[in-house]
């Protein structure tokens, strides 16, 4: 598969809630990251977290909203491994029936039809407002931070 075939069987699975196959489609070793994620970025190095990850993210997600990916524009780059796609995650809240939109920007690197990088640029406060959890971050955000470890 295409970098950019790899990239539309992830949201579209992602969409689906597909969660069971969506590790299917990284690398045993992979380097996925959430930069901008308020919680943290806490890298995913392995087919074994994504499976982790998608098992345990994908149905607190969504049994609050639906959503599927919308406006999707794929660019190429010098490097045929590596695409950049923008697009939104379009979707409805369960409880309330209000629409929402987070937009994203997905760099991945794909070598051999698998995600062996990606970085997600995702508008995670789009999702936490409908997902209904923004007093839970504020609460987090109110945490002293943690020292970082000594070397």
């Amino acid at each position: 598969m295409t970098p950019e075939e790899v990239f539309l069987k992830l949201v579209h699975g992602v969409a689906d809630r597909d969660f069971a196959v969506l590790p299917e489609l990284y690398a045993e070793q992979t380097d996925v990251r959430h930069p901008m994620n308020p919680y943290g970025d806490h890298p995913l190095l392995s087919r074994a977290a994504l499976a982790e990850h998608f098992g345990v993210n994908g149905p607190r997600v969504s049994e609050l909203v639906r959503f599927q990916p919308a406006n999707i524009r794929v660019h190429q780059t010098a490097d045929p491994e590596v695409i950049v796609a923008e697009f939104d995650y379009a979707g409805t809240v369960l409880a309330t029936g209000e629409p929402f939109t987070a937009p994203a920007i997905f760099v991945l690197r794909v070598r051999d039809g698998l995600i062996v990088e990606s970085r997600d640029y995702i508008d995670h406060l789009a999702m936490i407002r409908a997902r209904g959890q923004v007093e839970q971050l504020i609460t987090h955000l109110r945490e002293p931070a943690t020292a970082p470890a000594a070397s």
